[in-house]
């Protein structure tokens, strides 16, 4: 599979399509991401259409095992994650993924 995409790919390919100065681009992304966060942080859920869904769930406190003290129980706290769930059309592009090619 190929490389991950990280935030600068995201600017650079941002910067390609457009006329946009690279410093301007970044500072979108950045303040893109930051409005995302925030919102996850205060509970919020974030939708965006034709992409997808980051859900805040709350998991609840329950009794984990040491894998290498299992005789001894570990209490995992109750947290917050976050779960994201793909749009109708991001499904469909992850349909028509050439599966055989990653394990090459």
């Amino acid at each position: 599979m190929s490389k991950n995409l990280t935030k600068r790919d995201i600017v650079l390919d941002i910067y390609d399509k457009t006329s946009f100065p690279q410093k301007e681009v970044r500072e979108t992304v950045q303040l893109t991401l930051d409005a995302i966060a925030q919102a996850l942080s205060e509970g919020r859920n974030v939708e965006l259409r034709n992409f997808g869904v980051f859900e805040v769930q709350i998991r609840k406190a329950r009794i984990g095992r040491n894998p290498n003290k299992p005789e001894t129980d570990v209490v995992i706290p109750k947290r917050a994650v976050i779960k994201f769930k793909a749009g109708k059309e991001l499904k469909a592009q992850l349909a028509e993924l050439d599966l055989d090619a990653d394990e090459a």
